[in-house]
């Protein structure tokens, strides 16, 4: 008979398989994302200044930098704030 706490437990393998599962899956979703934006710099089609695509840069790399601190110690859920 299992005990209760075993079934309430996952192993470290089946951590490990839902971290790379989900990790692999929001990170295809999150480049598919960054590549949506970089469409806009399309000139024909839009109008922006070196300004605007610094700021847009500027947001990306603070959120890439944010999931880095928070992946390698444990930190706070951010709000998502950009403007231009």
């Amino acid at each position: 008979m299992l005990d209760r706490s075993d079934k309430k437990t996952k192993s470290k393998a089946e951590k490990r398989d839902k971290f790379v599962e989900l990790a692999e899956s929001r990170t295809i979703n999150a480049i598919k994302a960054i590549r949506v934006i970089a469409k806009l710099g399309n000139k024909s089609a839009y109008e922006y200044t070196e300004a605007d695509v610094k700021k847009i840069a500027a947001a990306l790399t603070r959120e890439v930098e944010a999931l880095k601190a928070r992946m390698m110690q444990s930190g706070t859920k951010d709000s998502v704030e950009f403007t231009l």
